[in-house]
């Protein structure tokens, strides 16, 4: 189906998540099958029109909803979900969302791929840029367990096909399945399935080829006032968190089991959050989650209580005070949907990312410090948020997949929220500014090194490629990709040599 500016639904397929983003194209390409796809990608070619893609419509950037758009493909009605006995693995169309695909595979085969946490995120750009989510610890990315990839490609010539590329380093399309595993969604094609299996797994069975979730896990929210932080409980909140990730980062430690998200809401919050999550079926597991709220308390001096504001991709949770055993299917559907502001679909924002090595140090805390109890802004969905990382992540060498920051204990998130657009100048501000600031040693952006590993492709930040605003000598595409960047641009040379597929920070060609 086709839609343009003359049907009624145009204006509700124009915009993805962000509001900041809106496009006028002149037509959106409503497809639902691989042929499909091929004939629009043709269409687009031939007449000469942009094209971006939307699977989810959860590009933090401008990348799929601009002006220069003039042809959106809009995959979201791609989103069948199966078993493929003759590739003995799980067939994920790319708009199929993160909760539909755990719902399927868990209740009719008792299985998982470690995904992130907002239900309603698309798997076509999720995957390809590396995805994670609160299993990654445990169970590492869900680019570890691809096992093949569909992609419409466009060669020289400007036809339109498409390629089924395998981690069989013996296909000769391989390439192209390795920068699918963490290249960023829109660089070298359109995907149009993925295939799903453990590595190394021969069971034909479908409930033994990709690893099962826990079976239950407990839950823990815990908050602790704004009010009674003082410089010295906020450095020992960042201090415990970071110290206790880097010391059980490696892909053995028995503490895999747990994940937590800190959540450093800017004081007009009034409180600032951690969610843990801990596989329940581990040895010990109460007496983990125990110790790591122990942990998380020395040296803070305020007692921690109830969370019960919103923040983050985070509802309030009181009822979570005192951790809870539930089943794992049930926790990740409250996780993922009970969250008022992700799913606002009025709202408008701004993101930034990080990857850290080590410890926070003194000089980022005192940075974060200012800016998050400044009076610049007065928002309560302004936050940085802490995830857990390591563990099974770190199982996999940085080239063996696209994506390279396999050696990062934890992940940091700067993101913001807002309705009117008359606040965009001031917000946008304070977000570049405190992000600028924490960075300041090293060019305004957390370049690789000792401390701190790049940043997070999926969550996608123009600015990097600014030099007013990435002022290290340190390129966007090393942040995001390090030494990956040079193979990714090989793949891109072969696979899309007319860059037709392109956007505001995508792959370049040699």
């Amino acid at each position: 189906m086709v839609v343009t500016p003359a049907n009624q639904q145009y204006p509700d397929l124009i915009t993805g998540m962000n509001q900041r983003w809106v496009a006028r194209p002149e037509a959106i390409h409503l497809v639902s099958t691989t042929e499909q796809v091929v004939a629009a990608v043709q269409y687009a070619v031939r007449a000469g029109k942009r094209v971006s893609l939307r699977s989810g419509g959860h590009c933090l950037e401008d990348f799929v909803y601009n002006p220069s758009v003039q042809v959106v493909l809009d995959l979201s009605g791609m989103n069948q979900i199966g078993f493929d006995a003759a590739r003995n693995a799980f067939s994920v169309e790319p708009g199929a969302t993160l909760l539909e695909v755990y719902e399927k595979l868990y209740s009719l085969w008792g299985v998982v791929v470690p995904g992130g946490i907002c239900y309603s995120v698309g798997m076509g750009g999720h995957v390809a840029g590396g995805g994670w989510g609160l299993l990654c610890r445990k169970l590492g990315l869900i680019v570890d367990y691809l096992h093949a990839v569909e992609v419409v490609v466009v060669d020289a010539a400007g036809t339109a096909r498409a390629v089924v590329a395998t981690r069989d380093p013996a296909d000769p399309h391989h390439d192209l399945w390795w920068a699918h595993t963490g290249g960023g969604g829109g660089n070298f094609g359109v995907v149009t399935r993925y295939w799903f299996r453990t590595p190394g797994a021969t069971s034909r069975l479908p409930g033994e080829v990709l690893p099962k979730p826990p079976a239950s896990v407990l839950l823990s929210a815990i908050s602790w006032p704004w009010a009674a932080i003082t410089p010295a409980a906020f450095s020992a909140l960042l201090k415990n968190y970071s110290a206790y990730h880097v010391a059980n980062s490696a892909p053995d430690n028995p503490r895999r089991a747990l994940c937590s998200f800190l959540m450093v809401n800017h004081k007009s919050n009034g409180q600032i959050g951690l969610v843990t999550q801990v596989d329940a079926t581990v040895p010990d597991a109460d007496r983990m989650l125990e110790e790591w709220l122990t942990t998380m308390n020395r040296g803070v001096g305020v007692r921690p209580g109830a969370l019960t504001t919103s923040m983050g991709e985070f509802s309030a949770m009181p009822q979570f005070a005192a951790p809870r055993r539930l089943p794992w299917l049930q926790a990740t559907r409250f996780l993922g949907t009970t969250n008022p502001t992700v799913n606002d679909p009025t709202l408008r924002a701004d993101f930034k990312s990080a990857y850290m090595r080590a410890v926070f140090p003194d000089r980022q805390i005192a940075a974060l410090y200012k800016h998050f109890t400044s009076n610049a802004i007065d928002n309560p969905q302004a936050a940085l948020v802490a995830s857990g990382f390591g563990g099974a992540v770190s199982s996999v060498a940085a080239g063996a997949t696209a994506f390279p920051h396999r050696a990062a204990a934890f992940k940091l998130l700067w993101q913001v929220w807002w309705s009117d657009r008359a606040d965009d100048a001031k917000t946008v501000a304070w977000t570049r500014e405190s992000y600028a600031d924490v960075y300041s040693d090293t060019g305004a952006v957390p370049v690789p090194n000792a401390v701190t590993d790049g940043c997070y492709v999926n969550y996608a930040d123009t600015d990097l490629s600014n030099p007013a605003f990435n002022r290290s000598s340190v390129p966007w595409y090393t942040l995001y990709y390090k030494e990956n960047y040079p193979r990714l641009r090989q793949v891109k040379k072969r696979w899309d040599p007319r860059d037709v597929f392109r956007h505001g920070q995508s792959v370049q060609l040699p």
